[in-house]
């Protein structure tokens, strides 16, 4: 139990010990809750401050969605910024122009091929994938080498005389192979730029790409409401691109996927 010594003042002043110990408890509370106040400030400072500087900072392409929807479409495609060589897939699709020593990789090519260790240097070199239009090769990665599981190589034929319709022919291979290989969600890069021929839109690409794709889609549709079709078909597609296109890409596709919607 507490003692208090009162003071002389409360006796003279009238005013009861009971009293006088409640003003007491009572300003030393609000004194107390006072006090706190500063302490509370610097402690939420400093975690504040403390998580500014554990935390990463992003990069602008970590901050921005790498992922383009496209939405309204009559089958589900997505626009992924990546390169072909990071992709986690059971099926990655590339594209190789004609084996030509002018002909040299850039970008994601030459980075799958480096992660390969020079694989695509040397079928190009002693001609062993000549990369003929519809021309394919299919390679299963070592383990580690790259992260898709398989490597699907599409030929492009002439890189001078190239244009997009080419791409009706492509979308059509990738569209069977992965039907036959029971893969139900491709990832394809069309690599046309990296392939070295420059100038060209994106977006074209694109569409001629999913023009084909969708031609062999409609055709295994017939033939699997005729009960003639065996294979397992792509029940979704990725379509890959740098950042700078990937606006144009998703808006060639759209082209294409919004006219085969509304018919």
């Amino acid at each position: 139990m507490s003692s208090y010594i009162f003071p002389s003042t409360v006796v003279s002043s009238g005013v009861s010990p009971t009293s006088w110990l409640r003003r007491r408890r009572r300003r030393s509370l609000r004194a107390r809750r006072i006090g706190y106040w500063p302490a509370t400030i610097l402690l939420i400072g400093a975690l504040s401050l403390h998580a500014q500087t554990q935390s990463p900072s992003l990069s602008p392409s970590q901050q921005i969605s790498q992922v383009l929807v496209t939405t309204g479409a009559s089958f589900p495609v997505d626009v992924l910024v990546k390169s072909p060589a990071n992709t986690e897939t059971n099926l990655q699709v590339i594209c190789l122009f004609r084996s030509d020593p002018a002909n040299s990789l850039h970008g994601s090519l030459a980075e799958i091929d480096e992660e390969l260790g020079g694989l695509l240097t040397l079928f190009r070199k002693d001609n062993l994938f000549a990369g003929t239009l519809g021309e394919t090769l299919l390679i299963t990665p070592r383990l580690g080498a790259i992260p898709a599981r398989r490597l699907l190589i599409i030929g492009m034929g002439d890189l001078e005389s190239f244009t997009p319709d080419r791409e009706q022919l492509i979308g059509t291979i990738v569209f069977q192979e992965s039907s036959r290989l029971g893969v139900a969600h491709p990832f394809f890069a069309p690599t046309v730029l990296d392939g070295g021929k420059t100038g060209m839109d994106t977006g074209d690409t694109a569409e001629q790409f999913m023009r084909g794709f969708l031609r062999a889609k409609a055709v295994d549709d017939l033939l699997q409401s005729k009960g003639v079709s065996s294979g397992s078909a792509p029940i979704r597609l990725t379509f890959l691109a740098g950042a700078e296109h990937a606006q144009s890409t998703r808006s060639g596709l759209a082209r294409v996927l919004a006219t085969t919607q509304s018919q």
